[in-house]
C-alpha cells in the first residue's frame, strides 16, 4: 500500500484484535478510511466492511481493497496489467505537471503514467475492476517518487527509487466474507455517519491542521484522471486551497466529532487518536461518554518519515532536528453501558 502519513500499519493487529474480542459482532464501519488498510484487516478477519472517505483517491483504494473481491476479478485485472504494463510513455498533463514543472517522478516514468491512465480512462470499465487498475497504478507510481511520503514538496535530489521504471503489480484482493458483501463510499463524514449501519464503527479522523488532500494531491489527481489548474512549487490542485474540514480546526473538530459520535449506528466504537491532535485524552473520554463505557489504551508510535530526515531550509539544506520521533497513539473502545465485556489490556475510564 502507498505511503501514507496516517497509515495504522503497526496498529492494525492491535484494531482487528479488539475488534474480533468485541461480543456478537460481524459488520464494521471505517468512517475514515484513508489506505484502506484497517478496513482490509477487517474484511479478512471475516467482518463485512463498510468503508468510507471523501477523497477520491481513498475511496479508490477502499473499492479495491475491501468492496472489490478475490476470484474472477484477479484473472481480468492481471491481463490489464500486463497490457498497461507494455504501454510506451506518452508525455501528458502528469509529465508535464509533476516531472517537468516539478520533480514528484523522472520524466520517462512520468510518460507511461500518462499512457496508463489513458488507457484506463478509455476503457470504459467496471467500477470494481477500475479501482484496482488505479489502485494499482497509484501504488506504482508510489514505488519510484521522489519524496518522503507526503506531497507537499519533493526531494531536492532524485531519490534512488525514481530512477526504477514503474512496473504495476495486482493489488492483495481478498475473498467476500462470510458475514456479506463489504461496500467502499465516498461520503461527507457526517452523512456517512447518518447513512452508514454496522456492528462496530472504527473512527480515525484527522487529528490537526493539516489536510489530506494537500498531502496526497498527486494520488488524487491520476485517480480522477483531470487537468485541474494547481498551485505552488508543489504544484498542488486549486481545490486544496477550497477544501474545508471541520476535523483540520482547533475549533470546529470537537463539535464535527461530538455530531459523528452521536449520530453513527453502531453498538460499539473503536477510535484512534494521536497525542498530537487537537483533542486532549481527556476531552476524547468526555465525548465517548455519552455512548457507553469507555475504555483506553496508549501505545508509542513512530512519526512519519519527514520527522526523521530533520528540519530543512527552502534551499533544503538541513537547519535542525526535530524534538521527538515517537508519539502517542490512544486507542479508546466504547461499549453500551452495563456490558461486562472487558477489551483485553485496557484500562477502564468511566
Amino acid at each position: 500500500m502507498i505511503k501514507y502519513i496516517g497509515s495504522k500499519r503497526l496498529l492494525v493487529p492491535r484494531i482487528v484484535d479488539i475488534a474480533r474480542g468485541l461480543p456478537r459482532t460481524r459488520s464494521a464501519i471505517d468512517l475514515f478510511s484513508g489506505t484502506a488498510r484497517v478496513g482490509h484487516a477487517l474484511k479478512e478477519a471475516g467482518f463485512r466492511v463498510h468503508s468510507n472517505d471523501l477523497a477520491t483517491y481513498a475511496a479508490t483504494l477502499a473499492r479495491c481493497y475491501v468492496q472489490a473481491n478475490a476470484g474472477p476479478l484477479e484473472k481480468e485485472a492481471l491481463a490489464w496489467i500486463e497490457r498497461l504494463n507494455a504501454l510506451p510513455g506518452e508525455p501528458g498533463y502528469i509529465t508535464e505537471t509533476f516531472c517537468i514543472q516539478s520533480r514528484y517522478f523522472r520524466p520517462e516514468n512520468g510518460a507511461r503514467i500518462d499512457a496508463m491512465r489513458q488507457a484506463i480512462a478509455q476503457a470504459d470499465l467496471d467500477e470494481e475492476l477500475e479501482a484496482v487498475l488505479l489502485t494499482s497504478l497509484i501504488e506504482a507510481a508510489d514505488r519510484v517518487d521522489s519524496t518522503t511520503g507526503v506531497q507537499m514538496a519533493y526531494l531536492k535530489q532524485w531519490a534512488r527509487r525514481a530512477y526504477r521504471p514503474i512496473e504495476l503489480r495486482l493489488p492483495t484482493l481478498l475473498r467476500q466474507p462470510r458475514a456479506g458483501k463489504c461496500s467502499a463510499h465516498q461520503l461527507d463524514a457526517q452523512q456517512a455517519a447518518q447513512t452508514l449501519s454496522a456492528d462496530i464503527a472504527y473512527l480515525d479522523p484527522p487529528y490537526n491542521q493539516h489536510k489530506y488532500l494537500n498531502n496526497y494531491h498527486v494520488w488524487e489527481t491520476i485517480v480522477r484522471g483531470d487537468t485541474p489548474e494547481h498551485y505552488g512549487v508543489a504544484c498542488k490542485r486549486v481545490d486544496c486551497k477550497d477544501q474545508r474540514s471541520p476535523f483540520n480546526s482547533r475549533r470546529t473538530i470537537l463539535p464535527a466529532f461530538s455530531e459523528i459520535i452521536e449520530n453513527i449506528d453502531a453498538r460499539y466504537l473503536v477510535v484512534s487518536f494521536n497525542n498530537e491532535g487537537f483533542i486532549t485524552p481527556e476531552e476524547m473520554v468526555e465525548l465517548l461518554a455519552v455512548r457507553g463505557q469507555v475504555w483506553r489504551e496508549e501505545l508509542d508510535y513512530p512519526r512519519y518519515i519527514g520527522a526523521q530526515i530533520g528540519i530543512h531550509n527552502h534551499k533544503g539544506q538541513r537547519v535542525g532536528e526535530v524534538s521527538h520521533l515517537t508519539n502517542k497513539e490512544n486507542l479508546f473502545v466504547v461499549q453500551p453501558k452495563g456490558s461486562r465485556h472487558r477489551p483485553k489490556g485496557m484500562t477502564r475510564e468511566i
